[in-house]
């Protein structure tokens, strides 16, 4: 099978010939050229490998490396220029598989994508995402549907991502700003109250009361996340319902500017 490689280069030439190379080698081959569209593009492809440059606009190599490592196992293969010790350590503690340092060898980088590719067991396909069933709730993220107790719910994309997030786990709290890194990405533009007028509209359309949620709930002062009743009816989280739910008739001041994120 063709091997999947996102290459995250923002010098054009150099991307034109990395891609030259490796699709001489048989690989299928997509470039970004920035650190943002890499994250964004990685988690709507799925790659088998990343080639990703560390220094790049908008997001830099490292922290795209860390975000990549802290979502899934995709091997990565750094380009520096950086060439002390210090700098090659702390990509490889991030999570890089391996590093190159430029000026480099296209033959010996395509040579290094298929040593990382077989030690990662190569292309394989990948199984469509299992449906997500929390509670009332049942989210299949392959046909883009969401059910409520067996009715269907139409949500937006920001909505609909905002949702997977806190099923996947459950009673888990998730923090503002983690739901904008996660669900956003590196936008500076999004502010945490777009992310509490997302959940808003979530619950009116989750819920018939929408000012008493039962689904996804506010806890003070650290976020929201998704509950999910217990076989007693109550709400099945962490164990810190009482202290961090919103409750009927109370007011949601968790968004409030200075609220921790």
């Amino acid at each position: 099978m063709t091997s999947r490689i996102l290459v995250a280069e923002d010098d054009v030439k150099q991307a034109r010939l990395i891609r030259i190379y490796l699709e001489r080698d048989g690989h299928d081959v997509r470039i970004v050229a920035d650190g943002r569209s890499a994250i964004e593009r990685a988690r709507a492809t799925k790659p088998d490998l990343v080639v990703l440059d560390v220094m790049m606009p908008l997001v830099d190599g490292l922290n795209v490396c860390r975000v990549l490592r802290m979502e899934s196992r995709v091997p990565i293969l750094l380009l520096t220029a950086r060439t002390t010790e210090e700098d090659l350590l702390l990509g490889l503690d991030l999570g890089a598989d391996d590093y190159m340092t430029k000026p480099y060898s296209p033959r010996e980088l395509t040579a290094r994508v298929r040593a990382l590719l077989r030690r990662a067991g190569g292309p394989a396909a990948v199984p469509p995402p299992a449906v997500i069933r929390a509670g009332g709730l049942e989210i299949d993220p392959e046909l883009y549907e969401v059910r409520a107790d067996g009715r269907p719910v139409r949500l937006t994309g920001k909505e609909f991502a905002i949702l997977q997030l806190l099923a996947r786990s459950p009673g888990r709290v998730f923090t503002r700003g983690a739901i904008i890194d996660q669900v956003f990405g590196f936008d500076q533009l999004v502010l945490e109250r777009t992310v509490d007028a997302h959940v808003m509209n979530l619950r009116r359309k989750l819920e018939a009361d929408g000012r008493s949620p039962r689904m996804v709930e506010t806890v003070y002062g650290r976020g929201y996340r998704l509950s999910v009743p217990r076989a007693d009816g109550t709400s099945g989280t962490d164990g810190t319902d009482a202290p961090g739910r919103s409750g009927a008739g109370t007011p949601d001041h968790s968004g409030s500017p200075g609220a921790p994120r």
